[in-house]
């Protein structure tokens, strides 16, 4: 899936222009599309964007600039990820985090892989996740000391603990 030109969104749009005889590709999400759309034409496509969203700078700086950090193990950059759809090493995933969470949540609507529960328990196995969630909660609320917050959690891991006795009875 590729992203929009201009900012990490997922592109829903487009653009191939031909100008006496280059080909542009570019790529918009809505938002964008419609700021590019309501521009005046000018030499080239790749003009109008850099007229559109980078004043005063060179669109192929921009354009490329974050694709090509690399990773410091394996050489791989971003660009080359989105090219060929695999990382190099597992240290991708730290060194592309923030462009992958945009990723993530234009693909998934979600950052949080939250798998399949089964269909004959499905409440136990989401309460389960639930205070399994809710343990991790407590311990981060206790170590910034939110002790406030804490006793929230404690109190809806209590009831939540009290559910799952009583649907195991």
């Amino acid at each position: 899936m590729k992203q929009c030109s201009v900012c990490s969104k997922s592109a829903v749009y487009h653009v191939t222009a031909l100008k006496e005889g280059n080909v542009s590709e570019l790529h918009f999400c809505e938002q964008h599309f419609h700021d590019y759309m309501s521009k005046p034409d000018s030499s080239s496509p790749e003009e109008s964007l850099a007229e559109a969203f980078f004043p005063e700078s060179n669109v192929e700086d921009n354009l490329s600039e974050e694709d090509e950090i690399r990773c410091p193990n394996c050489g791989i950059s971003y660009r080359e990820f989105r090219e060929a759809g695999r990382f190099g090493c597992s240290h991708d995933y730290v060194i592309f985090r923030e462009r992958l969470l945009t990723l993530l949540e234009n693909i998934h609507n979600d950052t949080e892989h939250r798998g399949k529960f089964p269909k004959r328990a499905p409440m136990d196995s989401e309460n389960q996740y639930r205070l399994i969630q809710l343990r991790k909660e407590l311990t981060a609320a206790v170590e910034s000391e939110k002790y406030e917050e804490a006793a929230t959690l404690r109190d809806q891991i209590q009831s939540l603990e009290d559910d799952l006795e009583k649907a195991n009875e």
